[in-house]
């Protein structure tokens, strides 16, 4: 079993190497909901995130015949990057064997550090079984992204920076994908603090471990499916369950939208950029699926490594959803100055058009018509009211969509 002592030395082999992110009062959430909201940076750790800490403490617990043979690993990226960081720094060859689907940020990170990447598996459990295979014929030693005592004792650590400036916290509220960084923060908090509550967040996509937690045996899922790629673990393990029934009071679940959501909200008004993972407490806290209120909290925001193709569509998404931005198909007749009448009212309307295409070949036109499809930048849902009225005024037919 891990002790706190272990945590501690974890912390003295990682000084110089990791950095100490910063851990800070999120001022306009803790008044929203009330309470004493702190969030630790992890998205701004080397690697862009917590999981260097956890691969440096084991590869410098390697022996340099063991190193000499080189590591392998399986990571939906994170892991994969605080390995191969940690594999360049000891100088021994790392493998990293990644889902298919893996981003292409966090693919170019692994490969930046020098290690050879294996796209090979549709999830972290599929490349998880290739890893293990490889290491195995090619005596490699392998390095868990989390089912392991070492690994578990570096994440760790960050409980330990938090609590050197807040002993007396209500809750730290953690991101669970296989469970090793909720283990090593409540191992540690706990041993400072029994007081303090330890609650986990999964996505609803990716939930075996919430399910193992309450049925107090292992339950794997079949599939996974969700935007946090960091904690999309398909299988809970036996070993992590022991330590979670231990040591964590409560396991959440948040919803896709609910992520995208935090994601947006932490982009826009905390001016931080979060991946899907690491968003995932934020996202327990707003959405009510925990009660923080007069409370001091202490959230985990695990990575920042988010594909931009994915944060350009949350953010898209998310200004529909807020009413900043609306598409509308219009019909009109399809003849000179039609369309300069249009973009004229809705400019009258004060509408900011951003992409506009007309179509007159559709087949559910009727000759002499045309379809105008427009993307508008709006200030919200009476303005988008106003734009719709003054469309029907002046007689046009159009939908929104």
């Amino acid at each position: 079993m891990i002790t706190l002592n272990d945590i501690k030395q974890a912390k003295e082999k990682l000084e110089g190497v990791s950095q100490k992110t910063p851990f800070t009062l999120a001022t306009i959430l803790s008044k929203e909901l009330n309470s004493q909201i702190y969030v630790k940076k992890e998205n701004l750790q080397l690697t862009g995130s917590f999981k260097i800490r956890g691969a440096y403490n084991k590869l410098s617990q390697l022996s340099q015949i063991q190193r000499d043979k080189g590591v392998v690993a399986a990571s939906a990226g994170n892991h994969a990057q605080g390995l191969a960081y940690s594999a360049q720094h000891f100088k021994c060859d790392a493998t990293i064997f990644m889902p298919e689907a893996t981003p292409l940020t966090k693919v170019s990170g692994v490969k930046s550090y020098g290690a050879q990447v294996i796209l090979k598996g549709a999830n972290y459990d599929e490349s998880y079984a290739h890893a293990t295979t490889f290491a195995k014929e090619y005596e490699k030693e392998f390095i868990h992204p989390f089912a392991d005592d070492a690994v578990i004792a570096g994440q760790g650590t960050i409980a330990l920076e938090i609590l050197e400036e807040y002993q007396d916290l209500d809750m730290i509220i953690v991101p669970i994908g296989g469970g090793g960084l909720i283990s090593g923060i409540a191992i540690a908090a706990k041993a400072i603090n029994p007081n303090i509550k330890i609650i986990g967040v999964q996505a609803s996509g990716a939930n075996a471990m919430k399910t193992s937690f309450e049925m107090q045996i292992v339950s794997n899922s079949k599939s996974v499916k969700t935007i946090a790629d960091g904690i999309a673990v398909r299988d809970a393990t036996p070993m992590m369950l022991a330590y979670i029934l231990e040591y964590v009071d409560e396991i959440v679940e948040v919803e896709e939208q609910e992520i995208a959501n935090a994601i947006l909200f932490l982009l826009e008004r905390q001016k931080l950029v979060v991946e899907g993972a690491g968003a995932v407490a934020i996202a327990a806290m707003m959405h009510q699926k925990i009660d923080v209120e007069d409370k001091k909290v202490a959230t985990i925001i695990s990575g920042g490594n988010i594909d931009v193709t994915m944060l350009s569509l949350i953010i898209e998404k998310g200004l529909v959803k807020s009413n900043r931005k609306m598409k509308l198909l219009v019909t009109l007749m399809d003849k000179p100055g039609a369309l300069m009448q249009i973009t004229s009212i809705l400019k009258d309307s004060d509408a900011n058009i951003v992409q506009i295409d007309y179509d007159r070949n559709s087949v559910k036109l009727d000759f002499g018509e045309a379809h105008v499809t427009i993307a508008l930048e709006t200030k919200g849902k009476e303005h988008q009211n106003t734009i719709r009225e003054n469309l029907k005024h002046n007689g046009y037919r159009f939908k929104q969509i």
